[in-house]
């Protein structure tokens, strides 16, 4: 059963957000994030209620809230490929559905401009296929977020690389990289749409279809365990034959004792140990603790706590990784 907290997103915390404002108790943002004055808010409605006050909204609270049982996250009906993009996207962005789809990031890589779930760029022609699809499937959606600098957009997509990267760049702070308005605003409208969103989803299919391959290799045969490898291809790429060796030694090493699902826990943890230990020493710490967050069911990465059962639906049930 879902519980939202401090570092909850997405449309139900919307909700949240927009009842306690409607009982004058929350004046913040109505922006899907769980921060400290909706803590705060929910904190007051429940003393005022005479429930325990934790500033939680889980079962109790949300009856309180809303004179209804609390549902499921919208993302719990969605199919698997999509919670491993959310779940990895909200990883790479930072923010929950559906803003993780519209990230965006100006030049701080050297990648001219990066934008969607998975950060896709022009420095290495990733982003601009996406961009193109979305134009030709959906020109009026385009054009209605666009405007006058619709043009502008297509004409920067149909020049040279040199000069997209120079367009990128006339577009962003040239220090700090944040992308200027109203560019910054029409690209993450376009993030917001579920034509893009759906575009995002194919070009992401690749990736998910070779995590399911992992997980056959490695013997995972879990939610989490396909969430684990998808997140590997994103931010890692691969795991080489060495890290190979490594892992299975590991795995011969585990005990006979444990049940299906405590090997299942101990391979995951296994994969994200030996993955980060192979990473760029000055990255290590930060893909372990991002893959031991799924590997365990949960964590806190960047001060954001994530809980994969009851924010993204994804568990240790089985799910076919034959495809």
């Amino acid at each position: 059963m879902a519980t939202y907290r401090v570092g909850s997103k997405g449309p139900e915390i919307l909700q949240i957000q927009t009842r306690l404002k409607t009982l004058a108790l929350y004046n913040g943002p109505l922006d899907g994030e769980f921060g400290g004055g909706t803590e705060a808010a929910v904190k007051v409605f429940q003393k005022s209620n005479q429930l325990e006050i934790d500033g939680q909204v889980g079962a109790i609270t949300w009856k309180a809230l809303f004179n209804r049982k609390i549902p499921d996250p919208a993302i719990v009906s969605k199919p698997a490929d999509y919670k491993c993009l959310a779940l990895t996207g909200a990883f790479e962005t930072g923010v929950g559905i559906p803003e993780c789809f519209a990230g965006i990031s100006g030049d701080f890589d050297g990648q001219g401009l990066s934008f969607g779930v998975l950060q896709w760029n022009f420095g290495q022609d990733s982003l601009q296929p996406l961009l193109k699809d979305m134009i030709k499937n959906n020109k009026k959606i385009v054009k209605s977020i666009f405007q006058d600098h619709y043009d502008v957009l297509i004409e920067a997509l149909n020049a040279d690389k040199h000069e997209l990267m120079q367009f990128a760049r006339s577009i962003q702070h040239p220090i700090k990289h944040f992308v200027f308005e109203p560019w910054r605003g029409m690209f993450k409208a376009l993030g917001r749409t579920e034509e893009f969103q759906a575009i995002e989803q194919q070009y992401s299919n690749g990736l998910y279809k070779s995590a399911l391959k992992l997980c056959n290799d490695y013997g995972l045969k879990s939610e989490r365990g396909v969430a684990l490898m998808f997140d590997i291809k994103v931010q890692n790429g691969s795991i080489n034959k060495l890290v190979q060796a490594q892992i299975q030694r590991d795995f011969a090493n585990l005990p006979a004792s444990l049940s299906k699902e405590e090997i299942e826990v101990e391979k995951m943890k296994i994969i994200a140990n030996r993955r980060a230990e192979a990473s760029n020493p000055r990255w290590v710490e930060d893909v372990r603790a991002r893959k031991l967050c799924i590997a365990q069911g949960g964590g806190t990465i960047h001060g954001i706590t994530y809980e994969l059962d009851s924010q993204f639906g994804i568990s240790l049930n089985n799910v076919d990784v034959s495809s």
